[in-house]
């Protein structure tokens, strides 16, 4: 069986400020744990991921890593809405090389044509199936910050 091309899960806890945060606590919000999207995994993100892995069963130690992004990751895709949409789009835009190069890129939570195309020619670039389905192993390979500059 041949190596795993797509990279672990990141581990990520207090007191980060780097990526992926903002997609986490999007994805924190899309599994009913409002907290701020602010890029900052301050107190308020640290008590929701523990109410999280409560809810799941989980060691409850606000550190978000193998053991609990499989569980917080939402399966979406096109014709999807919501806050797991605006975490594919946060993940997009940490990814955006345009520069300001073309129309501005909106975290809106409608998983439309524009965030399919970059969905699918982010799997041909990591080397998955391109079905534009953000499963378990395109979210692992977004999360690890796979093709980040």
């Amino acid at each position: 069986m041949p190596a795993d091309p797509i990279q672990p899960w990141p581990l990520v806890e207090r007191p980060s400020r780097l990526f992926p945060v903002r997609p986490l606590q999007q994805l924190l919000r899309a599994r009913g744990h409002p907290v701020a999207v602010d890029g900052i995994f301050g107190p308020q993100t640290e008590s929701a991921v523990r109410a999280f892995q409560r809810s799941r069963g989980l060691p409850a130690d606000g550190i978000v890593g193998p053991q609990t992004w499989p569980r917080l990751v939402v399966q979406v895709k096109r014709g999807s809405s919501g806050d797991a949409v605006r975490a594919v789009q946060e993940v997009r835009k940490f990814h955006d090389l345009s520069d300001g190069e073309g129309p501005p890129f909106e975290v809106d939570g409608i998983f439309g044509a524009q965030t399919d195309r970059w969905v699918r020619g982010f799997q041909a670039a990591v080397g998955t199936p391109a079905d534009g389905i953000v499963g378990p192993i395109t979210w692992r390979a977004m999360v690890s910050g796979m093709l980040a500059g």
